[in-house]
C-alpha cells in the first residue's frame, strides 16, 4: 500500500531520536563501510566508466544505506525509517513516465538507459542563478523558450523586486516569486511556447510560504509544471520542505525531488557519494513521492560539477539508477567559468556528455557556479543542448576518451577560473541578441569538438 504524507509525518514524529551530528557520522562511516564490502573503487584515469558489475554494486549499496539509516528530520531530531519491502514496492510502482506542459508543449518525461539513442528532456536556462532585475528576467526566459531543443524551462531568481533588493522570507520575496512566473510567461508566449513548464519551483522561492503562494493558476504555477523540493545534505529533511511537498501535491502539480550529495563531506570521497546519490533517490521517491529527480553531485568546496572525481560519481550513479529502476532522472551541472570563455564550454561538454550516454536526461546548466549575478545567457543552455544531442551518438568508451581531453584543457583552472561576462555585456538586452563575439567562440570550440568525436549538427 502506498505510503501517505501522513503517515510519513508521523513517522518523523515518532521516530527514534538521534542527535544530527550523530547521524551524519554514522553515515559517514557506514558509507564508507559499504564501499569496502561491495568493492567499489574509483579509477581516475576511467573518469566515465563502462562497467554494469560497477553500477549494479553502487545501486545494492545505496539501497542498503537508505534502508538501515532512514532519512533525518531536523525539525524533530528523529529518524525517518522504512522496510526494505516498502522501498522494493514503491520502487515496482513508480511512474516510468511524467507529463509535463501544456497544448503542443505537452510531451511526457521518460527513462532512459546508459547509452540510450533518445534524446534527453532537456530542462534549460539559468538553473536558480541570480538575475538583477525584471528586464534581464524577461529577455533570457525568452531567449530559452526559442532555443529548439528545450522542453520545460528554469528560471532564474530575482534579487531585487521594483528595484527593492529580496530579503528572504519575507513578502517580498513572496511578490517576487510571483513576478517572477507573471514575467516568464509573458516571455514565454513572446517566443511562441506558451505551453513550456516551468519545472523548478521559481528559484526566487526559498521559503516554503513562498512556493504555496504561488501555486494558483492565475498568478503561478500550473499543475502541469514541476516543483523542486530539496533533500538537505546528506539524507535529510525538515517541515519546510514537507510543508512544499504536502500543498505541491494537493495542488496537483508533479514533484521533482533534488538531491546534491557533495563529494569531499559527510558522504566521503567518490565512492561514497555514487553510494548517497543512489539513497538520497530513494529518500525522495519514499518521504517527497517525487514523480521525478533532479541530481546535482558537486564538490564540497570548490561548487562545481566539472571536476574528475565528480563527473565519476555522476556517471556511475546515473548508471546505477538507470539501469536498476525506471526512476525519471535528470542530472544538473554547474561548471566554474562563466561565459563567453573557452573554459565553460569545454565543461558543458565533459558534464553533458556525461549525463547523457550515462543515461540520464538533463537540466542546463549552472554557469560560474551561479553565483553570481547575470552571468549567464541562452547560449550556454543552447550549447548543452547541442551537445546532449550529439552524445547520443556516441558510447561509453568514446565520452570517457572525450572527457579526458576536456579535462586536460582545464582541469588546471578549476580552483580559479575566469569568470567571463556579464549577460549586459554580452546580449542586447531589449532583443536578446547574443554578440557575435560569443557566437564565433562557440563556432570554434564546436570545430575542436568535432576533432575529438563530438559532432553537433
Amino acid at each position: 500500500m502506498k505510503i501517505t504524507m501522513t503517515e510519513i509525518m508521523e513517522r518523523a514524529l515518532t521516530g527514534k531520536i538521534c542527535r544530527e551530528r550523530e547521524f551524519d557520522m554514522t553515515l559517514y562511516k557506514r558509507a564508507n563501510e559499504l564501499v569496502k564490502e561491495y568493492g567499489i573503487s574509483y579509477d581516475p584515469k576511467t573518469p566515465i566508466p563502462k562497467d554494469p558489475g560497477l553500477a549494479n554494486s553502487v545501486f545494492k549499496a545505496g539501497f542498503q544505506l537508505f534502508c538501515e539509516l532512514g532519512a533525518y528530520c531536523t525539525s524533530t531530531n528523529r529518524i525517518i525509517s522504512f522496510s526494505e519491502d516498502e522501498v522494493k514496492e514503491a520502487l515496482k510502482y513508480a511512474p516510468a513516465e511524467v507529463w509535463f506542459g501544456e497544448e503542443t508543449d505537452r510531451k511526457a518525461l521518460t527513462p532512459r538507459k546508459p547509452e540510450d539513442k533518445r534524446p534527453p528532456w532537456c530542462f534549460l536556462g539559468a538553473a536558480g542563478a541570480p538575475v538583477s532585475s525584471e528586464q534581464i528576467l524577461s529577455s533570457l526566459v525568452e531567449g530559452y523558450a526559442k532555443i529548439p531543443q528545450i522542453n520545460s524551462v528554469t528560471t532564474p531568481a530575482l534579487t531585487r523586486v521594483r528595484g527593492v533588493r529580496i530579503r528572504p522570507g519575507t513578502p517580498l520575496e513572496i511578490l517576487g516569486t510571483m513576478e517572477t512566473v507573471r514575467i516568464a510567461r509573458e516571455a514565454m508566449r513572446r517566443a511562441g511556447r506558451p505551453g513550456l513548464p516551468i519545472m523548478n519551483a521559481v528559484a526566487t522561492a526559498t521559503a516554503d510560504s513562498s512556493l504555496i503562494a504561488v501555486l494558483n493558476r492565475e498568478y503561478g504555477l500550473r499543475s502541469s509544471d514541476g516543483v523542486l523540493v530539496g533533500i538537505l545534505a546528506e539524507l535529510k529533511t525538515n517541515f519546510g520542505q514537507l510543508n512544499k511537498v504536502f500543498c505541491t501535491k494537493s495542488f496537483g502539480c508533479r514533484v521533482v525531488g533534488e538531491l546534491g550529495p557533495a563529494y569531499g563531506g559527510y558522504a566521503g570521497g567518490a565512492e561514497g557519494t555514487a553510494i548517497v546519490t543512489v539513497a538520497e533517490h530513494l529518500m525522495g521517491l519514499m518521504i517527497y513521492q517525487a514523480d521525478c529527480y533532479l541530481s546535482f553531485p558537486i564538490h564540497a568546496i570548490h561548487t562545481a560539477s566539472s571536476f574528475r572525481e565528480v563527473l565519476w560519481v555522476k556517471s556511475v550513479s546515473a548508471q546505477a539508477i538507470s539501469m536498476n529502476t525506471n526512476l525519471l532522472t535528470l542530472y544538473l551541472s554547474y561548471i566554474a567559468a562563466g561565459p563567453a570563455t573557452e573554459m565553460a564550454l569545454y565543461e558543458i561538454a565533459a558534464v553533458i556528455s556525461t549525463d547523457v550516454v550515462s543515461g540520464a536526461n538533463i537540466e542546463a546548466v549552472g554557469v560560474a557556479k551561479a553565483k553570481y549575478e547575470d552571468r549567464f545567457t541562452p547560449m550556454e543552455p543552447k550549447f548543452s543542448a547541442d551537445v546532449a544531442y550529439a552524445a547520443t551518438r556516441l558510447s561509453l568508451q568514446d565520452v570517457n576518451e572525450l572527457v579526458k581531453n576536456l579535462l586536460s584543457k582545464y582541469e588546471d583552472k578549476l580552483k580559479n577560473p575566469p569568470l567571463g561576462k556579464k549577460f549586459q555585456e554580452l546580449c542586447d538586452i531589449e532583443t536578446g541578441r547574443i554578440s557575435n563575439e560569443y557566437i564565433e567562440l562557440v563556432k570554434k570550440v564546436k570545430r575542436e569538438l568535432a576533432d575529438l568525436g563530438l559532432e553537433m549538427l
